[in-house]
């Protein structure tokens, strides 16, 4: 196994996984990243409240990649010809966001999520988000979130500390006393300290439920926590452009203006799978993979992108290039998936 090599290219969750995996199995096992540091879109992730243990994640990836022994080069960007001697190379390059067309789509009010989840742009007092999906939702938290922001070692001290269980029961309306019925509190107003610091809009072009894409267990709670804090969300909403007035749009057939001090993007993302292509041509006998998000950008899930770097990782010696090894789906979901179409 030690003459098989393999070039992990991406240190985000797929990439991690894969490396880890194939140096378990005894694999001669080198990582490159571009950047920095490793961890990818948790990078991002792990600044949202509530999303915190993925900072523990990454350490746990960070401490395996050592006691596996396996060759770690961060800010190393390579391209085709800089991986001509592994037998194999894993393609974990993941996503870059979809870029928006509108005119003003340029303009210094319009930024990226990513910038704003890194600490790039100092973000106004009135926002509004371009896209409420998982990422549109997890920016509106992040920049709602009375407690302040997260820092890339943890909770900055006396900004985001941990809530209190005081601090969670009142935000939830519970009776620890258990005096009301129901156990909620007789006082079911929202605490002023809980709500936004800033005025938010989030956005979205479906008719549909702002938010009827989130997880079903977890989606209601999202919704209920930024409807307390304040947060206005828009449906049917066309984006007609944006200026120094704001943001101009057409919600259900009214044209008005945000005017916000930044419109922050989150309207997707796209696989960055360039190198997969470039590998093929210039490396026929290589055998080259793609996984997470270079290899499908919908839905991005790190579950996923753990679960196809692992199992491409025990399957290595007879993958054959472009084999992607995804979960099997059960023939229960399988069986429910049918009924809807019919309910």
């Amino acid at each position: 196994k030690a003459s098989t090599r393999v070039a992990v290219v991406g240190g985000g969750p797929a990439g991690l996984a894969c490396a880890v995996t194939c140096a378990q199995r005894g694999f001669d096992v080198t990582l490159f990243e571009k950047s920095a540091q490793l961890g990818g879109q948790f990078n991002l992730a792990k600044r949202v409240p509530g999303k915190e243990e993925f900072f523990e994640t990454l350490r746990y990836f960070d401490k395996q990649l050592q006691i596996n022994k396996v060759n770690v080069k961060l800010n190393t960007p390579v391209d085709a010809t800089d991986l001509g001697d592994f037998t194999h190379v894993v393609v974990a390059t993941g996503v870059v966001p979809r870029n928006v067309k509108f005119p003003g789509a340029d303009h210094p009010k319009v930024v990226g999520y990513t910038e704003v989840l890194s600490g790039a742009v100092a973000v106004g007092k009135r926002v509004a988000i371009i896209g409420a999906g998982g990422i549109g939702f997890d920016v509106a938290e992040f920049l709602s979130d009375p407690r302040g922001k997260l820092t890339d070692t943890g909770p900055e001290p006396g900004l985001a500390p941990d809530k209190s269980v005081e601090e969670f029961c009142a935000e939830w309306r519970i009776d620890r006393a258990n005096e009301q019925r129901g156990g909620l509190a007789a006082d079911s107003s929202r605490p002023s300290s809980h709500c936004s610091p800033r005025e938010i809009f989030l956005l979205q072009r479906k008719e549909t439920k702002v938010g009827g894409g989130l997880g079903k267990t977890t989606g209601w709670i999202k919704r209920t926590q930024l409807k307390d804090r304040g947060v206005q969300m828009l449906r049917s909403v066309a984006y007609d452009k944006v200026d120094d007035q704001g943001l101009h749009v057409t919600v259900k057939g009214k044209p008005q203006v945000l005017n916000v001090d930044h419109v922050v993007v989150c309207a997707g993302q796209e696989s960055e799978n360039s190198l997969f292509a470039a590998l093929k041509a210039a490396s026929p006998a290589t055998r080259v993979f793609m996984i997470g998000g270079a290899e499908r950008a919908t839905e991005v899930d790190a579950k996923r992108a753990f679960d196809q770097g692992s199992r491409l990782a025990v399957a290595l010696e007879s993958a054959e290039t472009g084999q992607v090894f995804n979960q099997p789906v059960p023939w229960t979901a399988k069986a429910f998936q049918l009924l809807q179409r019919f309910a």
